[in-house]
């Protein structure tokens, strides 16, 4: 009794098992790492748009989320009915397009195309797409899986959307418990993890989706096919912080230079060189503040070994979930 005591009081060594604890939980529940984040990212958009809407109105959550989630079921019913199909079609035209160009003979006699070619082979990047595409197909077949997990990830942050003050009176109550100390450690680590993971989260989509938008206009501009395709490759790509710049500039710049040839290619590399710039200097000191910078080589670290870890997700959340153990061991990060 006497060396249970001590451990409750030892708040350091007490908090490191109770962290250490939770970790080997996450990772025995690893097969539910999909629907855990994504509900994780509903729920926090949803109650944020629930508190930012009751700085002007005094509603109840349920009649401001409800009416939400409502919309969004609609559009992606109609994202689904009307414009996915079109979607598909205009990507696999834009394949065969690449493809065409490929196999002609404007491409076989093109010094930089066979300059490509030959990198492609030196960084053994067709090994890389095969597995890319296996990795697509392996996703593709497993729609209803994916499908299934979105929407029982919806529905729980909906659920907790419209009840989030009794939720959060209902957390509270473990803390006067029986085993207090273990739920205020809990709650301790649960409002740091909130506030790092879920602001640099949602400041990742915000980014991502005005990345979007501009390298959207950008292309349109430049006069590219399958804009829509494109527009959601960048969108996912933009969730990977400095890396999904660079890769994002791959397809493009072999598909500018199908569309316009060199010059068009040199357009696209200014476009997204300014786009990344704007996300670089304004974006990301607006939206993620001191947060988030961290040196590109620890940035490019972070990424392989949470992609070893959790897979794709890891790309998505490794630099959220490091941000938020700096937090925990108070380190800042200075700008440079």
């Amino acid at each position: 009794m006497k060396i249970y005591q001590a451990f409750i009081k030892n708040v350091p060594l007490r908090r490191i098992c109770v962290l250490l604890a939770c970790i080997l939980m996450i990772w025995l529940l690893r097969a539910m790492m999909s629907t855990v984040l994504l509900t994780f990212i509903f729920t926090f958009l949803s109650v944020n748009f629930i508190r930012l809407i009751q700085r002007y109105w005094s509603l109840s959550p349920f009649w401001i989320i409800t009416p939400v989630y409502v919309i969004i079921i609609g559009l992606i019913y109609l994202l689904a009915t009307h414009y996915i199909p079109n979607i598909i079609d205009s990507t696999v035209g834009l394949i065969k397009k690449v493809f065409d160009f490929y196999d002609s003979n404007k491409s076989q006699n093109d010094p930089l195309i066979a300059l490509l070619v030959e990198s492609v082979k030196n960084f053994k990047l067709d090994e890389q797409i095969k597995t890319g595409l296996t990795e697509v197909w392996r996703y593709v077949t497993n729609l209803g899986a994916i499908g299934f997990t979105i929407v029982i990830s919806f529905l729980l942050s909906y659920f907790y959307s419209f009840e989030v003050d009794w939720m959060n009176d209902f957390g509270r109550s473990f803390e006067k418990s029986k085993l207090n100390w273990l739920f205020q450690d809990i709650h301790f680590f649960a409002r740091k993890f909130v506030n790092t993971f879920g602001v640099v989260l949602e400041a990742q989509v915000i980014i991502a989706v005005i990345n979007t938008l501009l390298t959207a206009i950008a292309l349109t501009i430049l006069k590219f096919p399958s804009v829509p395709s494109l527009a959601i490759m960048v969108f996912f790509l933009s969730m990977i912080p400095v890396a999904g710049v660079i890769i994002s500039l791959i397809p493009l710049s072999i598909i500018g230079y199908t569309v316009g040839g060199l010059q068009t290619m040199v357009y696209v590399w200014i476009a997204i060189l300014a786009i990344h710039a704007l996300e670089t200097y304004v974006l990301n000191p607006k939206l993620m503040s001191s947060r988030t910078h961290l040196p590109i080589f620890v940035t490019f670290v972070v990424l392989l070994v949470s992609e070893q870890l959790l897979g794709t997700w890891g790309l998505v959340v490794g630099i959220p979930i490091f941000t938020f153990f700096l937090d925990v061991l108070g380190v800042q990060t200075l700008n440079k």
